[in-house]
């Protein structure tokens, strides 16, 4: 992979924040202004499938990186917030938690031989196959959204 764990994070966590911008925007011209167009759903979407990356890829770095249980979960409360995701991404470059490559071969660290750390390095080792997993995964976790509806509809 060209892209070390550091950088795809950072990607994921300004667009997460940029696509909040979308969304916010969105919010005040439709119910400040009583404006309905199709950009409203445009910018749900964008945010929504965005959303679904972002903790995607948080998953996969944090696995990566070995973060603690807890902390996975601060990345994806991360999302919640509006504007969350960049402040949670520099205090994780201030810790060092992003630094290093991806762990492709196994090293003498025990976890590496448990499951699913096999699996996690040979999807690693095979980047495209990673990505269309991971546009896979959101494709279908956005069709379930979509497919439920908006939450006040429950």
């Amino acid at each position: 992979m060209t892209l070390k764990p550091k950088n795809l994070y950072g990607i994921v966590a300004v667009s997460e924040m940029v696509t909040w911008t979308g969304l916010i925007i969105a919010m005040i011209i439709r119910y400040g202004f009583g404006e309905y167009g199709s950009w409203f759903f445009f910018a749900g979407i964008s945010h929504g499938t965005v959303f679904l990356a972002y903790c995607t890829v948080a998953l996969i770095v944090g696995h990566n990186q070995r973060w603690s249980f807890g902390r996975l979960l601060l990345a994806f409360a991360s999302a919640i917030p509006p504007y969350l995701t960049v402040p949670f991404d520099r205090s994780l470059h201030k810790r060092g938690l992003l630094e290093g490559d991806w762990r492709t071969s196994a090293s003498d660290d025990p976890r590496d031989q448990r499951f699913p750390d096999p699996l996690f390095r040979w999807f690693i080792a095979r980047p495209a196959l990673l990505l269309l997993t991971i546009v896979a995964v959101v494709v279908v976790l956005t069709a379930v959204a979509l497919a439920l509806g908006p939450p006040r509809e429950w």
